[in-house]
């Protein structure tokens, strides 16, 4: 037993426990039926460690390397598929933690700027998965079109044990570097005199981003990563008005998207991925336009 199943097991009694009471004519399923139950754990999981790691990449000025290593791991699940592995994510996370390595390597040593080189990877192996594909005469089928804007429902027990497994060792990694990231991150120059490995510090980043948007693949889709990567992080921004709350906020925003996302999803028939982003996109919208509101009615009465 893995322990994305594990955890499952523990899981499951509780929401078979609140089904009942969960509102709508196919979103109960959800909680009953072992298949939705994998997607469900499976979406908290990605959405908790995609909403630590978003911060850190809005900090940095990086909001989009997700989405430039989710168009890279198309290129090895487009290998995958077509050399017929059983779990093709396997090798999007090789394809995902190589690019984050020389991206992070060609920005370090100031060869290129991080989305000169972010833009590069990411046309060349979506071109690349896109060629393979149809070089090899299967073109864009259903399973691709799941790995593209994701697919909740083609989780089985090893992709949960793949996304339970690489979401574990990332929470562990990003809280034992915790305060040093953030050293790192928010003034480089600094923390370099002050003897931090800036360097080790951010290939290691690098990496578990890399990781961490392989395992948001099947979640969100290819296309879609941005939406629980960046998102809710950027709505947490315009409230929170420390780091601290900022991670709270982004918590909230993430898992929230995700439950009204797959709400709406399940009773509109509409695909779970792209519900889940239009929600986090809404919910943004919502947020910054009240905050637009708000702050121009308090500078009026100011005045």
């Amino acid at each position: 037993m893995g322990i994305g199943v594990f955890i499952l097991e523990i899981v499951a009694p509780f929401l078979e426990f609140v089904a009942p009471i969960i509102p709508g004519e196919t979103f109960p399923y959800i909680f009953k039926l072992e298949m939705f139950q994998r997607a469900l754990v499976a979406a908290i999981m990605v959405t908790i460690v995609a909403g630590l790691l978003g911060v850190f990449l809005l900090i940095q000025n990086l909001a989009l390397i997700g989405d430039g290593l989710a168009h890279v791991s198309f290129g090895g699940v487009a290998v995958g598929v077509v050399l017929g592995a059983t779990s093709p994510l396997w090798y999007a996370l090789v394809f995902s933690i190589t690019a984050s390595i020389l991206i992070h390597e060609l920005q370090s040593r100031e060869i290129l700027t991080g989305d000169a080189s972010i833009a590069i990877f990411l046309t060349g192996m979506l071109a690349l998965g896109l060629v393979i594909l149809r070089v090899s005469g299967g073109g864009i089928t259903t399973e691709i079109h799941s790995y593209l804007f994701g697919n909740l429902l083609l989780i089985d027990e090893n992709s949960l044990d793949m996304i339970a497994m690489i979401c574990i060792v990332s929470i562990v990694f990003l809280a034992s570097i915790r305060s040093t990231l953030l050293a790192c991150t928010i003034d480089p120059m600094a923390a370099r005199v002050q003897g931090l490995p800036v360097r080790g510090i951010g290939l290691l980043f690098s990496i578990i981003t890399a990781a961490v948007v392989v395992s948001m693949v099947q979640v969100v889709g290819t296309l879609l990563v941005t939406a629980l990567l960046v998102t809710p992080a950027a709505t947490a921004q315009l409230i929170g008005r420390s780091f601290r709350s900022c991670l709270i906020w982004t918590q909230v925003f993430g898992i929230s998207s995700v439950f009204i996302g797959l709400y709406l999803s399940s009773e509109l028939n509409a695909g779970s991925g792209s519900m889940i982003a239009l929600v986090s996109a809404i919910v943004f919208g919502i947020v910054a336009i009240s905050k637009i509101s708000f702050d121009y009615v308090y500078q009026t009465n100011e005045n």
